[in-house]
């Protein structure tokens, strides 16, 4: 699988979309040091610091989490003292280059009394992180059979101008009907209303996924790692959100 060099450079968005996210449109939903910020707690487990090669970016976000404490970061293969990294995953960010975006008819928007019921299918299919105030980032989407939610997708990161599509499940159930790829295109569809562009991202390994989502419409922009470390040491900044 190649690698496009689509809005590709040094300074886009969204080589940095959490930070530009937590800094932007959803300083709402942020705690901020300086040049770290974080979500609140409820609403989901992302960090990010302004320049990962910066040393007073690591000492605010050691600030934010306290010795001992873990941030969830992208694009760190390495740490400098007084941080480990636990563990690294690799995945994969796709933009819109061609989705044919429409809303579904049977798509009903999902918000706060929908929450048990969202964890619920998120415990059955695991699509990613989902906590009870995740659905404040953005809207959400389900379709349900007999009452019964069955399949959600919705917003996730917001830098200006983007918004993620995240949380795209189906119950085992109900898969093979082709209701991911409808509620894709409708979350899409809303975004575009928007006026601004969808992106997403995937585990890089999970080659069903990629290749769903190229089908219809997206194109693979970079490949990107995701790494939970840890604060082992005193925190260096002294900065207040």
């Amino acid at each position: 699988m190649s690698v496009t060099t689509l809005d590709a450079g040094p300074s886009h968005i969204l080589d940095n979309p959490a930070w530009a996210a937590l800094t932007g449109p959803h300083a709402h939903l942020a705690r901020r040091v300086g040049r770290a910020a974080r979500y609140h707690e409820e609403v989901a487990p992302f960090h990010a610091v302004s320049d990962e090669t910066d040393p007073r970016a690591w000492a605010d976000l050691a600030t934010l989490v306290g010795p001992g404490g873990t941030a969830s970061v992208r694009g760190v293969t390495e740490t400098p003292q007084g941080w480990e990294i636990l563990r690294t995953g690799h995945g994969v960010q796709l933009v819109d280059t061609g989705v044919r975006a429409e809303p579904d008819r049977e798509a009903v928007r999902l918000g706060p009394d929908d929450v048990p019921e969202i964890l619920g299918l998120v415990a059955r299919t695991r699509p990613g992180p989902y906590l009870p105030r995740t659905v404040e980032m953005g809207t959400y989407l389900g379709i349900r059979h007999h009452g019964r939610l069955i399949a959600l997708a919705g917003e996730r990161l917001h830098p200006p101008g983007w918004r993620e599509i995240s949380a795209v499940c189906t119950d085992p159930d109900h898969r093979g009907r082709g209701l991911a790829t409808r509620l894709v295109r409708a979350v899409a569809a809303g975004i575009r209303e928007r006026g601004e562009r969808p992106f997403l991202h995937a585990v890089a390994t999970n080659a069903n996924a990629i290749r769903l989502y190229e089908s219809i419409g997206f194109t693979l922009r970079r490949r990107t790692v995701f790494s939970l470390v840890r604060h082992t040491g005193a925190a260096a900044s002294q900065e207040t959100a």
